[in-house]
């Protein structure tokens, strides 16, 4: 768990452990386990991450915010949302590109005995191997959703 060490509600260290606080004052003696009541006397409180909200990977940046903020006597460390740049964009889906490439080259090499020549191919598996050899024309590349990946017969 993490914690703030804060003075009038206002934030001297962050992040903050009980180790520092130990370290701050040697000639303390403090408990194994000091109870939050004991951490308050010192000023030290614990901090609380808040459930990470809903963001779009591709085109937003979700980021930790740095210090923590004091509500309801509660100390909270939230998110910040923030619009990727067009370069951050587009190295996003040249990655995706990348991954969806070695994907479907796994899934290709995975049938690549169905093409030997004293194997018979079904028409299934050639419209299969031809749709995993098609997605870099999909509609959605490189952003695929599950549903865009041909199913093996």
């Amino acid at each position: 768990m993490s914690h703030v060490k804060a003075t009038n509600g206002n934030v001297d260290t962050y992040p903050y452990n009980v180790g520092q606080l130990r370290r701050d004052n040697p000639n303390t003696s403090f408990p194994k386990q000091i109870p939050d009541v004991t951490l308050a006397e010192w000023g030290v409180y614990p901090v609380t991450v808040t459930e990470q909200p809903s963001f779009t990977e591709r085109t937003q940046n979700c980021t930790l915010n740095a210090q923590p903020t004091l509500a309801d006597s509660e100390w909270t460390v939230g998110w910040t949302v923030t619009d990727k740049t067009s370069e951050e964009t587009t190295q996003y889906d040249t990655g995706k590109a990348v991954d969806n490439r070695i994907t479907r080259d796994m899934l290709l090499s995975e049938t690549d005995f169905y093409a030997l020549s004293d194997v018979t191919m079904t028409d299934a598996m050639t419209t299969y191997r031809q749709a995993l050899r098609d997605l870099p024309s999909h509609s959605n590349w490189p952003n695929l959703e599950d549903s865009d990946w041909p199913t093996k017969p």
